[in-house]
């Protein structure tokens, strides 16, 4: 396993996980609700950013790895889940949605293994709407977990409509990855 930069970093967004989440357990006489929200906010942008950075670095410093591929995402997607998990659970995201895109990554992430092994990845390589759906539940997340008005907004129906854009795109670039595939899916399928 090779250990650089860019790999620490990714590692680091998934020891944030369980920081992220201990927060919404401290005990009460040391953070109030708002400091408990803006310490998670902080925690998921922080770690928001260190996936962008890691695969800046990973480019920049030529320091790009098999491993740090198949890690950086998976970093990605525990992220996601565990805020969405906490933001289900203290009723600011709908299970529906959190369904949908947790959901969503595990099926895509399955199909991207699948057709690696048949050697047809290209088929579903990352996509532009993929990249649109990501950064819509960049945006989301933070604000539900904020969770308190911000240069006049309430973050709160903010991160609503952002986190219902983002699942509504995340069926879209699933169904987008969906019909890439399925013509290898359609041939394996026959000869089985």
């Amino acid at each position: 396993m090779p250990f650089n930069l860019p790999i620490l970093l990714t590692w680091a967004r998934i020891v944030a996980i369980p920081l992220l989440i201990a927060v919404y357990y401290l005990p009460a006489a040391w953070a109030t609700p708002h400091e408990r929200n803006l310490i998670a906010t902080l925690i998921f942008m922080a770690a928001a950013f260190t996936d962008w950075a890691d695969g800046y670095l990973a480019r920049r410093l030529n320091q790009t790895s098999a491993f740090g591929a198949f890690l950086d995402p998976v970093a990605d997607k525990l992220m996601v889940a565990a805020a969405l998990i906490v933001l289900v659970q203290l009723g600011r995201a709908d299970a529906i949605v959190a369904s949908i895109i947790i959901g969503r990554e595990i099926t895509i992430s399955a199909l991207r293994e699948w057709m690696a092994k048949i050697g047809a990845s290209r088929s579903v390589a990352v996509s532009m709407l993929g990249k649109i759906k990501t950064t819509a539940q960049m945006l989301a997340i933070p604000a539900l977990l904020f969770n308190a008005p911000l240069a006049g907004y309430d973050m709160l129906q903010v991160g609503n409509w952002l986190i219902w854009i983002a699942a509504l795109l995340t069926l879209w670039s699933m169904g987008y990855y969906l019909r890439m595939a399925w013509p290898e899916i359609a041939r394996h399928s026959e000869k089985n």
